[in-house]
């Protein structure tokens, strides 16, 4: 995908894929479905409980992956892959709300906020200035694969 494409797709509305190294001994990275914030050519913001594994990763790897991905046909994703650049610790009241009103209707996002209020206190905001893209866009793949079963067809 062209630049703007690729930034102006992970800004869209999708659950990201979250993956950080695990360095427990031999195992795989900690790959975990989380709600982001994306705005082009900022960071991304997500956040997650202070205590949490997959807080105590971030902290060590100093670095993480996104992917996040269209399943319609003819199928996208961008994967980014960079730095962690800040750590709010507390998270930002607003930030949160500005997440939880990204993928919740005004109704269902003012009572998710009111009943997870607590959170404000145990949660933390990382964010992560994308370095590397990695993306695909079939929908180039798709219209050849059309244009030859048409030819198929047709003779």
């Amino acid at each position: 995908m062209p630049h703007e494409e690729r930034e102006r797709f992970l800004a869209e509305l999708h659950v990201g894929v979250l993956g950080v190294t695990d360095t427990g001994d031999g195992r795989a990275p900690l790959l975990v479905p989380v709600w982001y914030r994306y705005e082009p050519g900022g960071d991304v913001v997500v956040q997650t409980g202070r205590d949490t594994v997959k807080a105590r990763l971030l902290r060590a790897a100093g670095r993480f992956s996104l992917c996040v991905q269209d399943e319609r046909p003819p199928y996208r994703y961008v994967s980014v892959e960079g730095p962690v650049t800040a750590v709010d610790d507390p998270v930002d009241p607003l930030e949160r709300d500005a997440i939880a009103h990204r993928y919740l209707d005004p109704e269902e996002a003012r009572a998710y906020l009111k009943s997870t209020a607590a959170q404000l206190a145990d949660d933390v905001t990382f964010r992560m200035r994308p370095q590397r893209w990695r993306t695909a866009n079939f929908a180039a793949f798709a219209a050849e694969f059309s244009e030859a079963d048409r030819i198929d067809r047709d003779g």
